[in-house]
C-alpha cells in the first residue's frame, strides 16, 4: 500500500508559495514549482485553486486581509512601541536578503501594479499597513516615545514611504544588510520626533 497523501493546509501552501517566489522570478514560477516546494502535486494545487494566477491571487489576499493584524501582533511582542515599529522594519528587511531576490519580489510587484485584481489587494495591504504603523505611533505618544504634539497621521506616511524606498536605495548601495539599512533609516525618520529625556545631575 502507498502511504495516504499529506493534508496540506492553505498556509503551507502559501507559504511554499512565497518561498518559490523568492528563488525564481513570475516567468519561471509554476504550479509545479509551488507544488514541488510544499510537497504536494501540481494536479492537487490546479483542484485546490484552478490555475497559477488564482493561488497568487489568494496569497495576495490573504496578505491584505492580515497585514494589519501582523503589525499588532508585534506590538505584543514588546513593551515599547517604537521596538515594535522597528521590528516590522526589520522584517520588510527579509524582502531583500540579496539584490537578487529583490529584484525578483521587484518583478512581482509589477503584476500588482499593472493587473487590476492584484492591484486591489496590494492597495489595501497598504491602506492596513499605513493604519496599523499610524496605531503604533499614537501608543508611542501616549508611551512618551515620541513629543506630544507629532502628527502621527503625517509620520506614519512618511515612515510608510521611507521604508519601501530603503529597500530600492539599499540595493543601489548594498552597504551592509538590508536589515541594518532599514533600521538605520527608521531611526532617521523617528528621530526628530523623540522625547528628549533630561538628563540627571
Amino acid at each position: 500500500m502507498s502511504p495516504r497523501p499529506r493534508k496540506v493546509s492553505d498556509d503551507d501552501i502559501y507559504a511554499a508559495t512565497y518561498r518559490a517566489m523568492t528563488r525564481v522570478g513570475p516567468g519561471e514560477l509554476t504550479l509545479a514549482t509551488i507544488a514541488a516546494e510544499a510537497g504536494v502535486t501540481a494536479a492537487a494545487l490546479s483542484h485546490r485553486f484552478g490555475s497559477k494566477r488564482e493561488l497568487l491571487l489568494a496569497l495576495a489576499a490573504g496578505a491584505a486581509a492580515s497585514a494589519g493584524e501582523f503589525i499588532r501582533s508585534l506590538a505584543e511582542r514588546h513593551r515599547s512601541p517604537l521596538g515594535a515599529v522597528r521590528e516590522y522594519a526589520e522584517c520588510m528587511a527579509h524582502l531583500a536578503p540579496s539584490p537578487a531576490v529583490l529584484a525578483r519580489n521587484l518583478a512581482y510587484l509589477q503584476i500588482d501594479l499593472a493587473d487590476p485584481d492584484f492591484r486591489g489587494h496590494l492597495a489595501r495591504q497598504a491602506r492596513a499597513t499605513r493604519a496599523a504603523l499610524e496605531e503604533l505611533l499614537t501608543q508611542a505618544v501616549a508611551a512618551r516615545e515620541l513629543s506630544r504634539g507629532t502628527d502621527v497621521r503625517a509620520l506614519a506616511r512618511t515612515l510608510e514611504v521611507a521604508l519601501n524606498g530603503s529597500l530600492i536605495t539599499w540595493a543601489f548601495y548594498q552597504e551592509g544588510t538590508a536589515a541594518k539599512w532599514l533600521r538605520e533609516n527608521t531611526d532617521a525618520v523617528l528621530a526628530p520626533h523623540l522625547v528628549k529625556r533630561r538628563r540627571s545631575t
